[in-house]
């Protein structure tokens, strides 16, 4: 008797298994929006996987732009890959990019697509109108996701009607080499669109680790309190910086130092997430404002994209 209920218990589970499997959202076409750095970068990698994929932004010269950093990438990925078989290289490359279509209409290429990427501006309002208007023209069984590295995915999800088909999908930069995906799941996301987007970054190569809708996640939230912790111990640029950089990559094994780290993200960046998180928790320590930083910013010292940082670069 023992035997038939470990058997029927184990029938139960696996066609529970097969039916929550059967559920989920397979992910064959992808819409990112936003032809930045980061979405540019997204649109590869899930081009190079078979996946089919639609670039969107404001104008057709950001998105040729978009398009020729694509080619770049693509030609020094494939130069790596197949180093001893050139015609390989070219057929990769043109396969992936042949995946690749443009639109500056949103609104008209999301009704056939499976997924939403949104990596727009760090800006809750435009992010929320954005997904509040394709939310009324996405297909019912569309997934939005965000890209937001500071934002709260709740208020985003807040902005549509599919706030169980909304969840976080932050990729790290460069998007082709960095193999971290945070996956952020609010109260309202579904067990099956969680499991979708942990499927669809194991296609692109990624390993998804699983967040809560906490600020800055998992990486940033750790990341960004240390980096201010080290510009609060050398407020200003000199010599001191320099040996804080060489102890934490010497001492901690890490592949930067805090400032130089600060640089290579942007000072306003990191100004931009701070502010952000302390509008959101005030009396949080970890949260408040660098007076330092701040001053390098209104200076236009975002670091290596401006010329300048905490470091000078010529």
């Amino acid at each position: 008797m023992a035997f038939v209920t470990r058997q029927f218990v184990r029938s139960m589970s696996s066609s529970s298994t097969a039916a929550a499997t059967a559920k989920k959202i397979l992910v064959k076409h992808v819409t990112v929006i936003g032809g930045g750095l980061m979405g540019a970068g997204i649109a590869q990698v899930a081009a190079a996987t078979g996946h089919t994929v639609v670039l969107v932004d404001q104008t057709e010269d950001i998105l040729a732009k978009s398009r020729k950093g694509i080619e770049e990438s693509l030609r020094k990925v494939a130069k790596k890959k197949f180093a001893e078989n050139p015609k390989g290289a070219d057929e990769f490359v043109a396969k992936t990019l042949s995946s690749i279509s443009t639109s500056t209409d949103a609104a008209s290429v999301v009704h056939s697509t499976d997924l939403v990427v949104e990596a727009i501006v760090e800006n809750l309002q435009v992010k929320s109108e954005l997904f509040k208007r394709l939310d009324k023209f996405a297909a019912e069984h569309t997934i939005f996701a965000s890209n937001t590295s500071s934002l709260q995915i709740t208020s985003l999800a807040n902005s549509t009607t599919r706030q169980d088909r909304f969840a976080g999908l932050h990729f790290f930069n460069p998007v082709p080499l960095m193999k971290l995906v945070e996956v952020i799941k609010t109260p309202m996301t579904s067990q099956k669109t969680f499991e979708s987007l942990l499927d669809f970054s194991r296609a692109l190569g990624k390993h998804p680790v699983a967040c809560k809708d906490t600020p800055g996640f998992i990486v940033n939230r750790l990341l960004v309190p240390y980096l201010m912790e080290a510009v609060r111990l050398c407020p200003r640029p000199g010599r001191e910086q320099q040996d804080i950089d060489m102890a934490m990559k010497l001492g901690a094994g890490y592949p930067m130092g805090p400032f130089e780290l600060l640089d290579y993200v942007g000072l306003d960046t990191t100004k931009f997430i701070l502010d952000g998180w302390h509008e959101m928790d005030s009396k949080n320590p970890l949260f408040q404002p660098c007076p330092s930083l701040d001053k390098l910013v209104a200076e236009k010292k975002f670091g290596k994209k401006s010329g300048e940082g905490f470091y000078k670069y010529k």
